[in-house]
């Protein structure tokens, strides 16, 4: 038997660990100290009971003999896949029910669609990028190019058409920056992957974030995408569903490579690897998309795009440059004179007691970088604020 050695290539110290244990060191060292928490990409408000009573509902289904679920359609009930077409259709797009698949999360479909596709791929990633893109990337054995973000490009890469690429990542609004791509920088995504003959991978994860209504929500308002790119959501942060799970991933049935429907591809996969997400939580998944639901989640989607506000502004008071909180729930701040991402985070936690996330650790072009998440509660951000603008 011989192990995955591409597995191996991987650093054993996933970012959000290293952070994790960090804070726990830092914790058992300071007894009954503050910790004022900004790194975790969890939510913190509770579920509205709009959507909870709709689980409830559901769970009383499965308790008499007439309503009991059993298997689903793997792919999603039919009510939720209509409920989630017609969330994209309203915005204008053509998504036919029939080209969603629900899952249990964007991060599981991200590292599965890889099944899909030949190891000789090459993959082109944005840098700073979320960490699955790349891990997962690697231990499917795939080489791996960037394209940098910058302060100059406002951590927007766009294509290079010297360079060749098969499979293309792109998340806006972006974790861990918080930019987000206009639909002029898409389309010139859009026709260097068809130039290129490759496929995009739109992580649209924070797309109910976004403030700014010129900003595109989807790949697909851009025209051709429907022929180069399948995208992947999540109601982790649109409705706090981190600890209930439930996402998923449009693949349009025009996607057609190497003689292959992906569409055709991913069923089977899904068909295969995959019983279905739970009776109960597509249920209430398909609350939140009624008009009463979407209210509710939007609710808790100000709230923390207020606390992005009051980290921004107080950065911005301590004349410090930062990208993204206006239309993401994070805000990059550039670490003052040059300082090591890690040694900064250190600095914040043990001076002041305030945890962010390295940005070293989302890659190279995040070195210098800090991300501040504005999951957390009120009270832990204005106390944060209050020591970020003296910084």
């Amino acid at each position: 038997m011989k192990v995955n050695h591409h597995a191996l290539e991987l650093e054993q110290n996933y970012l959000f660990s290293e952070v994790a244990r960090r804070i726990r060191t830092f914790q058992a060292e300071n007894p009954g100290r503050e910790l004022l928490k900004l790194s975790i990409g969890d939510v913190t408000r509770p579920l509205s009971p709009i959507i909870t009573e709709e689980m409830k509902a559901a769970a009383e289904e499965m308790a008499h003999a007439e309503t009991f679920h059993g298997y689903g359609a793997e792919q999603g009930e039919a009510f939720l896949r209509e409920a989630i077409a017609g969330y994209y259709q309203q915005r204008g797009m053509d998504i036919a029910a029939e080209d969603v698949f629900v899952s249990d999360g964007a991060k599981c479909d991200l590292g599965n669609l890889c099944d899909l596709f030949d190891s000789d791929n090459t993959v082109l990633l944005p840098n700073p990028v979320y960490p699955v893109y790349y891990d997962t990337s690697i231990m499917a054995g795939r080489r791996v190019i960037f394209a940098d973000g910058t302060k100059e490009n406002g951590f927007l890469p766009m294509p290079d058409a010297s360079i060749q690429a098969d499979l293309i990542y792109l998340c806006s609004p972006n974790n861990p920056t918080g930019a987000v791509y206009n639909k002029a920088q898409l389309a010139e995504w859009i026709a260097y992957a068809q130039a290129q003959g490759a496929l995009i991978l739109f992580d649209a994860a924070y797309e109910a974030y976004i403030r700014d209504p010129a900003l595109p929500h989807s790949i697909f308002e851009i025209p051709g995408a429907e022929t180069c790119a399948i995208e992947i959501n999540s109601l982790s942060k649109t409705a706090g569903f981190t600890g209930v799970r439930c996402g998923w991933t449009v693949v349009p049935r025009t996607l057609q490579f190497d003689g292959a429907s992906l569409h055709d591809m991913w069923f089977r996969r899904m068909a295969t690897k995959y019983n279905g997400t739970s009776y109960i939580i597509q249920c209430a998944a398909a609350k939140v998309f009624t008009p009463e639901g979407l209210h509710a989640v939007r609710q808790d989607i100000h709230y923390y795009m207020e606390n992005a506000r009051i980290i921004k502004e107080a950065l911005n008071r301590a004349g410090i440059h930062s990208v993204g909180g206006e239309n993401a729930p994070y805000v990059w701040m550039q670490c003052p004179e040059q300082a090591d991402s890690w040694a900064y985070f250190d600095h914040l936690l043990h001076a002041f007691g305030i945890a962010g996330t390295p940005g070293a650790g989302f890659g190279t072009a995040g070195q210098g970088w800090l991300r501040f998440s504005s999951f957390g509660t009120r009270e832990t951000v204005e106390k944060a604020a209050a020591y970020l603008e003296r910084l």
